[in-house]
């Protein structure tokens, strides 16, 4: 299994990843200037990868088709870094950015860098990197995929591994029930 590193920098990239994290409400020049500061650190470019944390907002294929045109016209001879924050969204859309990102960097690698939070499926894109650089106050979280249900004209989100629990436990009773019990 390969090792993947998970990276707490106290001197060299703190300063320059707090930069990223108050300048991400700034205009695209202030964060231009930070990300080439970055990209110089890290000798290998840098981009980013932040969605909104207000519902329905989410990781999503059109996010990937968008992502691969970027990589497309890039140098990553170096490979790539990844600012990333982001509540999460699908994972086989995440699935699919880590494969995009190892397939386009030229070392089959990548980096992602966590200022803030990544939850949910933009964890899973963390999973997927060779390298994960987080501050203390970086935020990695559960991997719950769920399943969005319209009741009663209001959505609502269940885990997917309560459902198959509890498809399982309905499963064992009715082994254990006699006569003709149909599945439906």
């Amino acid at each position: 299994m390969e090792e993947r590193k998970v990276t707490m920098p106290r001197s060299q990239y703190d300063p320059v990843i707090s930069k990223v994290l108050d300048e991400q409400r700034q205009g695209h020049e202030t964060r231009r200037k930070i990300f080439v500061e970055l990209e110089k650190k890290l000798q290998k470019p840098v981009i980013s990868f932040f969605t909104s944390f207000v519902y329905p907002v989410m990781i999503e294929d059109q996010d990937v088709d968008k992502l691969e045109g970027l990589l497309q016209k890039m140098d990553l001879s170096n490979g790539l870094a990844v600012v990333i924050s982001s509540p999460g969204g699908s994972g086989l859309a995440a699935e699919r950015i880590i494969n995009i990102c190892r397939s386009y960097s030229e070392t089959n690698e990548f980096t992602v860098i966590v200022p803030n939070k990544a939850k949910s499926a933009a964890t899973m894109v963390c999973f997927g990197a060779k390298e994960i650089i987080m501050i203390p106050t970086s935020e990695l979280g559960p991997i719950d995929p769920q399943l969005t249900m319209e009741i009663d004209g209001e959505e609502k989100r269940f885990s997917v591994y309560n459902i198959v629990e509890s498809y399982e436990d309905l499963f064992k009773k009715a082994i254990k029930e006699k006569g003709n019990l149909a599945p439906y």
